[in-house]
């Protein structure tokens, strides 16, 4: 990627949305624009987790201007998530639809631990590089994220269902800021935080740094107040505890440096982060400038190589994690990889070499399942794909990986909603004749093998040398042929002399 590219991350929060610009510069991104504003869509969520009309319409608008701002940047440049409120929304896909038309980009609804790792991301590129051991915290609406690390590298990830907006609507819903509210508010977080005792006691840090969010909105109160800038200590948060039972009620809150956007979720949020406090012991948090949206501008930057792309990584951890035969993963990604530079060559070179890498993805995978059973492996590989965790993926992008992965065997009609996209069918016959030309487990002699796009469908192009030698491969992918047929896309396999 080229300095002077602009990049764009958009953070579809529990309660802001946020849209920042920056331009790449030597490794750095500097900032060209950051809009903030307050959706409120984690208060729409009812009992049933759906979202209201009205939470839908809000986030709908905001994307729709944040949309202006970006005309004329490129998909590779921009960068679009989604966090605990759309992870929770039954009715997601209804709102994420029309999300995706209004703002122009896909929207990718991403994992607590991934969320959790690009956070880190953000923070610690914002910082000068040392060798403390840090301990990030980020206070959200309805989540909130604890990560261990190290540099640039995040060593441990959690993510736990509790955040301001979620904590507030929960134990101070009716404005009133008392004792037994507090209490209750405390306990409950401890409850669902006290195994962090353990994992993320203060041996395994030197410092804590907390990010965006509640974290940035109690720092700024106790700044204006004169406490340290930057910086949260008990005896910070017990004057603003104590000036908060004053007040009574949220309405009667009248405090320098309290944003109107953040005095509904004060309460909740400081509950969370009192408890966080008792904790872990943390006697003093230093608020990092880095969050999720600065995560995501360095994650674009990384994507565009492969050596750098946390996700070929994850790909490799998954497939040793369960034993998959990585000799044989290796050939079928190479003979993928082979087939698939015939089908994209005229692509532009971006979009191919990412077509190309996802494919060699699916291939290294493509047997994962087998560690649980033979029988029907890419079933139990597609199950694991869809619900693992996996650094640097959305769970959109684990899904196509996991369709894949379904589909490279077998009747082809279980795909039939997804065969509409070329890139996928494209993809996916790739990593199916991979297979087949590697189904004796051995190097395959693919180099007589020319496969190309038709007016009719696909060709593929085989020579009767090649057939007489390899009688068992010209048998399947004769079936192959029969396979395609009957999803409606038309293969042939034709033989030269």
């Amino acid at each position: 990627m080229q300095d002077g590219t602009l990049l764009a991350a958009i953070d579809l929060g529990s309660n802001s949305f946020r849209l920042e610009i920056g331009r790449l510069d030597h490794g750095h991104v500097q900032r060209v624009e950051y809009i903030k504003e307050t959706v409120r869509q984690g208060n729409g969520l009812d009992s049933e987790r759906n979202l209201s009309q009205e939470a839908m319409q809000r986030g709908w608008d905001c994307l729709a201007r944040f949309s202006e701002r970006l005309g004329g940047f490129k998909r590779s440049q921009v960068r679009a998530v989604a966090t605990q409120t759309l992870r929770e929304a039954r009715n997601r896909d209804l709102f994420l639809n029309q999300a995706n038309q209004m703002l122009g980009f896909p929207i990718d609804v991403i994992s607590g631990r991934e969320e959790a790792r690009l956070i880190y991301v953000g923070v610690a590129h914002m910082l000068p590089q040392s060798p403390e051991k840090r301990l990030v915290i980020d206070i959200g609406g309805r989540s909130t994220e604890l990560i261990l690390g190290q540099g640039y590298q995040s060593h441990k990830t959690e993510s736990y269902r509790l955040g301001s907006v979620a904590w507030s609507m929960k134990y101070f819903a009716n404005g009133r800021l008392d004792i037994n509210s507090f209490q209750n508010a405390q306990v409950a977080a401890k409850a669902i935080l006290d195994e962090i005792t353990g994992s993320f006691n203060t041996q395994q840090w030197d410092i804590c740094y907390g990010s965006s969010g509640t974290v940035g909105a109690v720092a700024e109160i106790l700044a204006a107040k004169d406490f340290d800038t930057g910086i949260i200590t008990r005896s910070g948060l017990q004057w603003l505890y104590d000036t908060l039972l004053r007040a009574g009620h949220i309405d009667k809150v009248d405090l320098p440096g309290l944003k109107e956007e953040r005095r509904a979720v004060i309460g909740g949020g400081l509950a969370i982060l009192r408890a966080l406090f008792d904790l872990l012991d943390i006697d003093q948090m230093t608020v990092a400038s880095g969050a999720l949206r600065h995560g995501l501008l360095f994650d674009l930057v990384d994507r565009e190589e492969e050596v750098t792309d946390v996700r070929s990584s994850s790909v490799l951890r998954l497939a040793k994690k369960f034993a998959v035969d990585a000799a044989h993963s290796e050939r079928v990604a190479n003979a993928t990889t082979q087939f698939l530079k015939f089908l994209v060559n005229d692509a532009p070179q971006a979009h191919r070499e990412r077509l190309l890498r996802k494919a060699r993805w699916a291939a290294q995978v493509h047997e994962i399942g087998a560690r649980i059973s033979h029988t029907d492996y890419h079933k139990h590989g597609a199950y694991i794909l869809d619900n693992a965790d996996a650094p640097g993926f959305a769970q959109t992008e684990l899904h196509r990986l996991s369709l894949l992965v379904y589909g490279h065997r077998g009747k082809l009609k279980k795909l039939n909603d997804t065969l509409a996209d070329i890139d996928f069918v494209r993809q996916l016959m790739a990593l199916r004749l991979a297979v087949i030309v590697c189904h004796a487990r051995q190097t395959p002699d693919i180099a007589s093998l020319k496969l190309k796009v038709t007016p009719e469908g696909y060709g593929l192009q085989t020579s009767a040398a090649w057939q007489k030698a390899y009688p068992q491969s010209a048998h399947l992918l004769m079936e192959e042929v029969l396979a395609w047929e009957k999803a409606g896309i038309q293969l042939r396999v034709s033989t030269t002399a």
